[in-house]
């Protein structure tokens, strides 16, 4: 497995010899992270963004090869975001860093942004064991997805934390929050620009470690009162889609 690298400080944004970026946000992961980072697909640049761990994760992530940044202010979208603005492919992944969801299953995430038939591509989290998923984000899942329909017209099952889209769109979305609600105002942000949204299965395993956000009720309850803040933004009027991706002749097809 080919380790990723490391790209040189002045390396140029949009560098093609960097065809995808995947963001890692992580906060106290060390007993996940080889597992993970072994997992990247080859020639992709895994970009971990420590989040104020104090289990040595970041210094782990860059002796194993990963691009680290560290990102002081805490909050998953913080993290995201973070992980987003030192990308410099043109498309960008985004995937938890706890060994729930297995990064080397990224291409088939990724493949419709990459061919252009997609803007927007989320990982639909299916559970292979029993307590890979707890009731309650379960059940949180779903009504989230329920208020999403209402809200977008987009009949999602899942908020998919693994996903894809590019760079340059992704930020031309304004994402503000940098807290849980994150994911949802880059979906809810993506469907009133007009995007085209896909959902693709992927298997979902129990976990490393307990999560700092559906690990419990608390947890979970903070985050659908940010994801409900979220909805209740209002839309925003229509922007131009991703440009398609061009060919090898430099024609967008």
């Amino acid at each position: 497995m080919t380790k990723p690298s490391t790209p040189p400080a002045d390396a140029p944004v949009g560098n093609r010899d960097l065809p995808v970026d995947v963001v890692l946000p992580c906060l106290d992961e060390a007993e996940a992270l080889p597992w993970v980072l072994e997992r990247i697909p080859p020639g992709w640049r895994a970009i971990v963004v420590d989040n104020g761990s104090t289990d040595g994760s970041a210094e782990l992530a860059a002796s194993l090869g990963a691009y680290v940044v560290r990102e002081p202010r805490r909050g998953f979208g913080a993290a995201c975001h973070a992980g987003l603005t030192a990308a410099t492919a043109d498309v960008v992944c985004f995937c938890d860093c706890d060994a729930s969801l297995d990064p080397g299953l990224l291409p088939s995430v990724a493949r419709a942004v990459l061919d252009g038939g997609a803007d927007l591509v989320l990982g639909r989290r299916r559970p292979t064991v029993r307590g890979a998923w707890p009731p309650h984000a379960r059940l949180a899942n779903w009504e989230l997805a329920r208020m999403i329909r209402r809200r977008t017209g987009l009949r999602l099952h899942d908020l998919g934390p693994m996903r894809a889209a590019r760079r340059e769109a992704l930020l031309g979305l304004g994402l503000t929050d940098r807290r849980s609600g994150y994911p949802l105002q880059m979906l809810v942000r993506a469907a009133d620009a007009g995007w085209r949204v896909r959902e693709t299965d992927v298997p979902y395993t129990p976990r490393v470690g307990r999560s700092k956000v559906t690990g419990t009720w608390r947890g979970t309850w903070h985050a659908v009162r940010d994801m409900r803040a979220v909805l209740a933004e209002p839309a925003r009027g229509r922007q131009p889609r991703p440009p398609a991706p061009a060919d090898r002749t430099g024609e967008a097809r």
